[in-house]
């Protein structure tokens, strides 16, 4: 019987499904001639989130890197440099190149090994496995499909488990989720019928059976046998030892399944940079085509070709044309080649790195409870945090503290409310005692809350206090916790629940005597509610009931209806979770029918669900209506006022859940995500079973288009959108009526959405949540995402945004997420400060790189139609590798570090400064155009302001005239001293370090020059700029001209910032005057009160002072003309 009961489970509930598998427990065949044997290969049970192998790390890696359009030119670049004679040396070249692409490849393989350290400790942790009537220790990863694990309490369950038999005579285990749905409260699970008897190793041994289920699948809230199956991530609590088959290992198990691709992310500064790149690269092209074309116009005469001081050789005599061009086009490629910044690269990845710490060090962000701060799990996408568009969020454990109390009580509309564990009685009408006797009895009876004496999770022990042992609840629902919690206010203790008795202690107006529980009916999604049978010692039959306001109104037939629907209604808009109470006796008779009822549905081997929800329709009706209850899930401390934070910062905040949609809407009031005035638009399977999907969209479509028309308005109307998974799978679900409908559906949605100012999904699966962010990312807007959860099944949802933020629970996945946080309130300063100094520095550094090289390589450009086209440098070698590296590359790095252009309090003040950064606009194509015409200004003012002064032939004052190499070197100091005093003029946040750097930084340029020029290097084959910086600092003239061309150079850009701060100011820039006139009078207004206090103090002596100052001054005086 026990093999044809086994035979007949099938795991996929009332589904039929096509494509099944067949596992045999135990991997024992069944005897010949009852079924044919057919074995199936299955993974082992290895988890792997790692990215590399040690095999294919450099090909891979190589392969990722030069996708970047930076690191593929510069590869072709050095190629070129090693292939032909260019001006410059491939190693100008090819050393920054390799530096890039080692620093990344390391920072990569490191992230990457910190992920394979993780997998191993999973992979190779101990699992007991019952092997001929034996238990055998083997590693996690070795566990094949049809193993019998053994699992201890407070163990994990090492893969996907048919639960067979436990230590429990009731053949029930409870089990914690925290690591994969972030919730806490312990969840009930039932062994299958047939097995339960089996309780040691040796009986499961004898097992002879087989399990027909589905092939893996990801939903994990389809009817999956959802009673009997233990998800791997999961902890046995409560329970002595259980016995399960393994059915899904390794990367079939839900959760692996659940777990979306880990692909690289990019930032939207990284995209613009490689847009910026490619413009770059047309200039560059442009540039070497146009010199090239120009080279050969002007050698067209043949004394210029080959003039008498410049023969070629007979090789060069016989090249082809077309072969010469090609080579010339490719030497000015390279000799212009420094437009395209390698270093800024460099400069990016050390800024991304060093400017990660900043989150690290935030003492504002460490959790003095948890004694833990934040975590960057990767860098690349700091910026990101600036330019975030919508927030997705889970709800339980992220939003909430998933800590559960009790708040009120409304006994036939007599209220108590519950303030700190204490009840107080509001209401002054007199109560009567029976029904108040029964309404806490209902509620001390009936749930499935256990007594437990301690328990540790994750290192913290539970039920200690003061060094002694005490009791403390556990159930499924920490609802139920917290109202037999609540009782402790009425002095009732529940002491011990077990299958037989519930024992109280009490020291009420009553005395609750011992009860013996008869029957559960357990609580399930579609019900929505939960009753128990008990009998008291006096032998009456009572059957309690509790469940949400839906479900148990229509069910009552007396009782103070209306009073008590009036209080659940206020409550629920309050926020708080509403249960209602109900009753009924019953006669031994009617007893006897129950559970003749009730067996019979449970041991039908057919439809069991389906006969279950029949009887309990029929059992439970005909109740007394007693009260209800109101629980507050508690929020995370400032939840809301985070949100609303984000609000104003213009951020959307969708909560994706798998909570029911009544837990989740009291949650988004109390959070302030929906108000009061918030119009609820439902998009549910319970609509859409009244009206067709297609109408459904369309109507609210059609109804929210009104709020557009309304915004300017004083009766605009707030919509909040709430969608449940069932409905969102048909939404996203492609339909076979062409695109004429299917097509539409998404869009259809998404404009309902840009409509509602707030969006709550619930009964949400893991890939729906990553789905939701997916359509959200593809909009026609393409706009940045962030999403935060706390569990494994929010990993798809984290990995799919473009920013994942992981919370407390569940730090088995947070090595998937990119940013780690302890609380939500900390996503406030999180973004709108951190994130917004990261954005504003990085686009001014983007753009000031752009801006330098233009600066540098421009005029090297212009150079050439003073030289024949003949590729002769502008700049001596040394001046061209330091350029990027050491002259320039400082002061940048340390404004992208150190800048602050408004201060941190009022970025936390003021959310809607971060308004002014959103959608890239900081590197929008009209702030790159003008950077890029200020570096072509700059220049032009170089080169032609010193060819200008050239001109003047006695620049010395020996008469004697400057050659090119001083041309360059004079070129070369305008430069550096304008790109400096530019972001000098950019920086509002001055400390030390700034003017150590940037005053610095042109020092270090001076002493270079003179100790370059004024020394012969005995390793240098060439002295070329032997005394050029010296002889060209003698020259009265020349210091004139580079003071003078600095001034015009920064002229434009000084007049054009104080014209628009004057005319057309910012947002930001209007906070920067305020800023700066409330420090100047606050400072002046402190010194005049000082001035005020020492005036009467040393008024007496501020004028012996001056006078005997005065008489000084006249004896001097005196003393000087008798001297003459």
């Amino acid at each position: 019987s026990v093999r044809r009961g086994l035979n007949n489970y099938n795991c996929t509930g009332e589904e039929s499904w096509v494509d099944s598998r067949t596992v045999y427990i135990g991997h024992k065949e069944p005897p010949l001639g009852t079924e044919a044997y057919i074995p199936q290969r299955f993974p082992d049970n290895r988890i792997v989130s790692s990215k590399y192998t040690f095999w294919n790390f450099i090909p891979k890696n190589l392969f990722e890197q030069f996708r970047r359009i930076a690191n593929f030119y510069f590869l072709i670049i050095f190629l070129v440099q090693l292939i032909i004679d260019t001006p410059t040396s491939p190693m100008t070249s090819g050393l920054p190149l390799f530096f890039v692409i080692t620093v990344t490849a390391i920072k990569q393989g490191y992230e990457d090994w910190i992920r394979h350290k993780a997998d191993n400790a999973v992979n190779q942790c101990p699992v007991h496995v019952t092997q001929h009537g034996k238990v055998v220790r083997k590693q996690s990863q070795k566990l094949r499909v049809g193993d019998i694990v053994q699992v201890k309490e407070d163990e994990m369950f090492p893969c996907d488990l048919i639960l067979l038999s436990t230590s429990r005579e009731d053949g029930t285990c409870f089990v914690t989720t925290a690591s994969l749905d972030g919730e806490s409260s312990h969840k009930t699970y039932y062994a299958v019928q047939d097995t339960k008897a089996f309780n040691t190793a040796e009986e499961v041994d004898t097992l002879h059976s087989t399990i027909e289920c589905e092939q893996p699948q990801p939903d994990l809230y389809k009817p999956l046998g959802s009673e009997n199956l233990l998800l791997r991530g999961a902890t046995l609590k409560n329970t002595e030892y259980i016995h399960a088959v393994a059915i899904y290992t390794g990367m079939e198990t839900k959760m692996a399944l659940n777990y979306q691709s880990k692909s690289q992310k990019r930032s939207a500064v990284e995209k613009s940079m490689n847009a910026y790149l490619i413009v770059y690269l047309c200039i560059l092209i442009s540039k070497a085509l146009i010199n090239t074309v120009l080279k050969y116009v002007w050698q067209a005469n043949p004394n210029r070709d080959e003039p008498w001081y410049n023969q070629k050789t007979e090789t060069e005599r016989q090249r082809h044309v077309l072969i010469r061009a090609f080579t010339d086009f490719l030497a000015f490629m390279v000799l212009f080649n420094y437009i395209i910044p390698v270093s800024m690269y460099v400069t990016v990845e050390m800024q991304k790195f060093l400017g990660s710490y900043f989150i690290l060090w935030d003492d504002d962000m460490f959790d003095e409870e948890l004694g833990e701060g934040p975590l960057v799990n990767t860098s690349d996408l700091n910026e990101e945090l600036g330019q975030v568009e919508y927030v997705f969020t889970d709800k339980t454990g992220t939003l909430t503290e998933n800590n559960m109390e009790l708040r009120e009580c409304c006994v036939d509309g007599h209220v108590y409310v519950f303030v700190c564990g204490i009840s107080v009685q509001t209401c002054t009408c007199v109560s009567h005692q029976e029904r108040e006797e029964l309404f806490f009895r209902a509620l001390c009876l009936c749930h499935t809350v256990q007594v437990k004496e301690e328990e540790t999770v994750d290192g913290i022990k539970r039920g200690i206090y003061q060094g002694k042992s005490t009791s403390f609840y556990i159930s499924s629902s920490p609802d139920e916790v917290a109202l037999v919690e609540g009782m402790k206010s009425r002095s009732i203790n529940l002491l011990n629940l077990k299958t037989c008795n519930v024992v109280f202690l009490c020291a009420f107006v009553f005395i609750l005597p011992r009860f013996e529980l008869l029957e559960v009916l357990n609580f399930d999604s579609v019900r929505r509610r939960m009753s128990v049978i008990v009998r008291s010692s006096s032998g009456e039959y009572y059957l309690f009931c509790k469940g949400a306001d839906s479900s148990v109104f229509p069910r009552v037939v007396s009782g103070k209806v209306e009073q008590v629907r009036a209080r659940v209604e206020h409550n629920a808009v309050e926020g708080l979770r509403t249960l209602c109470v109900a009753y009924k006796k019953l006669t031994h008779e009617e007893y006897e029918e129950t559970c003749h009822l009730l067996n019979s549905a449970k041991l039908a081997l057919r439809e069991r669900d389906k006969k279950l929800a029949e009887a309990y329709d029929v059992i439970e009706k005909d109740f007394i209506l007693l009260g209800a209850t109101a629980v507050e899930d508690r929020l995370q401390d400032k939840a809301a006022d985070t949100i609303e934070s984000l609000h104003k910062a213009g951020m959307k905040v969708w909560v994706l859940t798998g909570d029911k949609m009544e837990t989740a809407a009291a949650t988004c009031y109390a959070s302030k995500l929906f108000h009061r005035n918030t119009q609820i638009l439902e998009l549910t399977t319970k609509r859409t079973e009244e009206q067709s999907l297609h109408d459904v969209l369309f109507d609210l479509n059609t109804f929210t288009h009104t709020c557009r028309s309304h915004r300017l308005s004083d009766d605009y109307q707030d919509y909040g959108l709430i969608i449940d998974g069932a409905t969102l799978s048909a939404v996203l679900k492609p339909t076979q009526e062409g695109t004429s409908n299917g097509g539409s559906y998404k869009e259809i949605f998404l404009e309902i959405c840009r409509n509602c100012s707030a969006v709550l999904c619930c009964r949400m699966a893991p890939l729906q949540k990553a789905q939701i962010v997916k359509l959200i990312k593809a909009s026609k807007e393409h706009p940045i995402t962030l999403a935060i959860g706390d569990g494994a099944n929010d990993v798809s949802m984290i990995l799919e945004a473009h920013v994942g933020i992981m919370g407390k629970e569940g730090r088995q996945a947070a090595r998937n997420s990119d940013y780690a946080i302890t609380k939500f309130k900390h996503l406030k300063k999180m973004l709108l400060v951190h994130g917004h100094y990261y954005y504003i520095r990085i686009a001014e550094l983007v753009q000031y790189f752009f801006y330098k090289n233009v600066c540098f390589i421009f005029p090297q450009f212009l150079y050439q139609f003073f030289c024949g086209f003949s590729q002769q440098p502008l700049y001596d070698t040394a001046y061209l590798t330091l350029y990027n590296i050491s002259f320039t590359s400082l002061p940048i790095l340390l404004y992208s570090l150190m800048e602050q252009h408004i201060n941190m309090d009022i970025l936390k003040r003021d959310p809607s400064l971060y308004r002014d950064i959103a959608k890239n606009s900081l590197l929008r194509w009209p702030t790159f155009i003008y950077w890029t015409f200020l570096g072509v200004f700059d220049a032009v003012v170089f080169f032609f302001g010193a060819v200008f002064l050239f001109d003047n032939t006695t620049f010395t004052s020996n008469g004697q005239m400057f050659g090119n190499w001083t041309f360059g070197t004079l070129v070369f100091t305008v430069l550096v001293f304008t790109v400096t005093l530019k972001l000098a003029l950019d920086t509002h946040y001055w400390t030390w370090i700034n003017h150590f750097v940037i005053w610095g930084s042109l020092l270090f340029y001076v002493i270079f020059s003179l100790l370059w020029g004024g020394i012969i290097w005995p390793f240098l084959n060439y002295q070329r700029m032997y005394y050029v910086f010296m002889q060209m600092l003698s020259s009265g003239p020349a210091w004139l001209s580079i003071i003078l061309l600095i001034i015009v150079s920064l002229l434009p850009d000084v007049v054009k910032k104080v014209l628009c701060r004057a005319l057309w100011p910012t947002t930001t820039e209007r906070i920067q005057v305020r800023q700066h006139n409330s420090h100047y009078l606050h400072f002046h207004r402190d010194e005049k009160i000082q001035l005020a206090h020492m005036s009467n103090m040393y008024k007496c002596v501020y004028i012996s002072v001056i006078d005997s100052y005065l008489k000084e001054i006249i004896l001097y005086t005196v003393t000087i003309s008798l001297g003459r």
